[in-house]
């Protein structure tokens, strides 16, 4: 056992109960879980923004706590999936992006349902009663929002809650070259409440600075967020 430990000081109880303490490291060894290559680009060029998605995440974790089907529009590399997966009974996570879907379905081997779709094409008819999207509605032409909106709400039950987030309209003066390029429809916290509105009876709006969720003056957020409940009937 000596020779798992650098030094010479420490007592053999104290490397008995640390090893004892990560004895079920062995459980995830198959798993031996890999970030994915986006994920990695951006924990080298910018870790900061991983405790962002975590903070994100967690959010959509805790207000989804106990659904039984739920939605993930724009999974990436399934980084934040993991973050929610553990609180739901069952998770589907799409995105448009073949080699995101193509890295999810080789690296992670927990029970999340990854598929390869663009939301855009249609709804998901599944019974989805909690569906969530960080960091997708920024990417979506605007032509394409009214589409995006009306998927979003076909494949929820009536009594299901949509959780929107994305970076503020206002934060973009601060963005990298590489977000600015890919954020061609940011919105202000008005505009993107006015939007769900449309859709939703009832929309509550939080803002984010860093990792910390706030319902303060939403054009000081960096990151703004919709919760929306009561899907509003249409003619379709």
């Amino acid at each position: 056992m000596s020779d798992l430990f650098f030094g010479n000081l420490s007592s053999k109880r104290s490397h008995d109960i640390y090893l004892a303490s990560i004895s079920d490291q062995k459980e995830y060894v198959k798993n031996n879980f890999m970030l994915g290559d986006n994920t990695t680009r951006i924990l080298f060029n910018d870790s900061k923004l991983l405790g962002f998605m975590i903070a994100r995440h967690k959010f959509v974790a805790k207000m989804f706590e106990g659904y039984k089907n739920v939605l993930e529009i724009g999974c990436q590399e399934g980084f934040g999936s993991m973050i929610v997966a553990p609180d739901v009974e069952n998770m589907v996570a799409i995105d448009f992006y073949k080699p995101y879907i193509d890295s999810c379905l080789n690296r992670i081997g927990i029970n999340i349902d990854f598929r390869g779709y663009d939301i855009i094409d249609g709804p998901i008819k599944e019974n989805f009663d909690g569906i969530f999207a960080m960091d997708v509605i920024e990417h979506i032409d605007q032509t394409d929002e009214t589409k995006f909106m009306e998927n979003v709400v076909e494949s929820l039950q009536p009594h299901g809650a949509f959780i929107v987030g994305s970076p503020s309209l206002e934060s973009q003066q601060y963005a990298s070259k590489s977000s600015k390029i890919g954020h061609i429809n940011c919105k202000t916290g008005k505009q993107l409440f006015n939007i769900c509105k449309n859709f939703f009876h009832n929309v509550f709006m939080f803002g984010m600075n860093d990792e910390v969720l706030h319902t303060g003056f939403l054009p000081m957020a960096h990151y703004i967020i919709a919760l929306c409940t009561g899907v509003k009937k249409t003619d379709k």
